[in-house]
Order: C-alpha cells, then structure tokens, then sequence
C-alpha cells in the first residue's frame, strides 16, 4: 500500500480527472464507489445551483473524492472553492496559475491538496509546503496543460524527489498503461480521456461519439480555440483536443485575429456541440475509447494493472 493510498483510503490507485464540462458528481461518485477517487471538475465561475447538484451525488460517499479548479480562476474569486470546501472533499487540484491563496484556504479547512505540473519549474513550486500531492501531467494528456515534457520524463523526474507523492497523467487509457505509471514509481495514475464517453461523464452525445471515432494521430496541442472565445488561459497553457475543421484551420495563430462575431460562433458552436468547430478535448489515449462504458466497467478494466504487473514480473525475474 503507498503513502498516498493509506492517506486517502482509496482500493484502486485511479483517479478520473478533473475535467470540466465532462466530469461532474455522477461521474466522480461512481469511479468512488468503484474503488478510485472520483473528481468533479469546476468550470471557471460555476454557480451555487450547479455545486450544490454536483455534491449531492458524493457528499454521502464514505469512499473519498475531490474537486480540480483552475487557479487563475480562484485568483479573482475563491468563491467556488470555498463553497465546495463546505462538502468535505478528501482533496482539491489547483493549477494553471497562482495556488497560493487556495492552497492556504484548503490547509485551514484540513483539506489535501494537488497540484498538476508540467515542467521541471512548475515541479520546484509544487514542491512548497502548501501542495501534498504532485501530479506529473505529460503533453499527452488532453485538455489544458503545458506540452513541454512527455508523462514519463516528468514522472521520473517527479519521483525523483522522494518527499511527495506523485500522481501520473497524461497518455494512460488502459490497464498496460495503468501498469507502466505505477511500475515506474507513481502512487497512483490520473485518467480523463478514457471516461470521456463514461455512461456518467456529462459530455453531449456529440462529444462521445466524436471520442469514440478518433484515433491516437487525431488530436492536436492548440490555442486557437481558448483565443477564439477570448479565455484569460495563460499562453503556455494551450489544450490537446480532436483535430476538426477550425483547429486545422486556425492552425498558425500569427495569420488572424479574434473578433467577437468569432467569439459568439464559437460559444453557440459549443452550445450546440458541433465538433467540427468547437473543442472536444482530449488526449492521446482517445484511440482506447471504442465504445460507451459505464465508469465502472471503465475501472474493471483499468484494474487489470495487477495481471500487467504480474505477468511483466514473472518474464523479467
């Protein structure tokens, strides 16, 4: 059992990623009450109607669970992390900006907290006290991150330092890979993309069928459609999401200028899930994403790490 395991209390060492607009309550209690550690990702300025609908799915789980906020977001309003706070959840994820005054509002509520990092700086800050648990986030990973490292390097280079635990993401959708993260000294593995087409994840029809479609060469890493809707994402914070017709478009950002005719096709775009112009992020492991699964049969499979590990120990012993 890792430090990490023992401290959380968790059976299998998966958790689903906090990804917004994807991974509310429903998803986060069922990969709980499959033994991982479900996560409900806040958008940016959620409302008090739509926390409260989201907790009632976890608030009563005796299995622990937790919530991912992007800190450029709690840099002008902690609102939504102190209303989740509220709830007791066993940790909250803070990244993609300045984490200091959530990570202290978390400590003063006794709540744990992680941070994603991306890069040998981003793993120096996040070894300060006011983060527990790293999150080593390769460029394979979908949605918003750095794309300077690959989840391997960054891993090693992570659990190099033998004082925090780490958590592994980025490119892992299956028990093989589960294995490999686990295997090269990660505490447990942080898995999106795969539960994207999960029967709980809140994504449109749309969205789950386009995942279900792609394959490994489909996504790309970009910015152009954080810049068409005008988003305060920092620069190195671009997203990996599915290749469709505007992203390959706007692929050189230099040759065209947002405008807010631009803005508000985007937004209705998005309304609408028309995945040929709005973003449906994801990462390099949608190619293991055939079908619609339920989160719990999405963990079964993931648990198979046991028999990967098993069979690799008994070849190389």
């Amino acid at each position: 059992m890792s430090d990490l395991q023992r401290l959380l209390g968790y059976r299998e060492p998966i958790f689903n990623a906090s990804m917004a607009g994807a991974a509310g309550g429903a998803l986060a209690a069922a990969v709980s009450q499959a033994g991982g550690v479900g996560m409900i990702g806040s958008p940016a300025a959620p409302k008090t109607e739509w926390i409260e609908q989201q907790v009632q799915h976890v608030a009563s789980l005796s299995t622990p669970w937790g919530v991912g906020f992007m800190a450029w977001a709690l840099e002008a309003d902690l609102y939504p992390l102190e209303a989740f706070l509220d709830f007791g959840p066993s940790l909250v994820t803070l990244s993609f900006g300045d984490v200091s005054r959530a990570a202290a509002l978390a400590h003063e509520a006794g709540v744990l907290t992680a941070m994603q990092v991306g890069n040998a700086a981003d793993l120096e800050r996040a070894m300060a006290d006011d983060i527990d648990i790293i999150i080593a986030r390769g460029g394979e990973g979908g949605g918003h991150g750095r794309n300077e490292a690959g989840t391997l390097p960054l891993l090693q280079l992570a659990t190099a330092q033998q004082q925090k635990p780490v958590i592994a993401a980025g490119g892992i959708g299956t028990a093989r890979g589960v294995a490999a993260v686990l295997a090269a000294g990660a505490s447990a593995a942080w898995v999106g993309t795969r539960f994207l087409a999960a029967s709980e994840a809140t994504g449109h029809k749309n969205v789950k069928d386009a995942v279900q479609q792609a394959g490994l060469d489909d996504t790309t890493y970009t910015r152009a459609f954080d810049v068409a809707q005008q988003l305060p994402w920092a620069p190195e914070f671009g997203g990996r999401a599915l290749r469709n017709e505007f992203s390959d478009t706007h692929a050189d950002l230099s040759t065209w200028a947002p405008d807010e005719q631009l803005r508000l096709e985007m937004q209705e775009a998005r309304a609408e899930a028309r995945t040929s112009m709005a973003p449906v992020y994801a990462g390099e492991a949608v190619q293991f994403i055939d079908s619609v699964q339920s989160a719990a049969e999405v963990m079964a499979e993931l648990a198979g790490f046991r028999k990967v590990l098993a069979d690799a120990a008994s070849r190389f012993a």
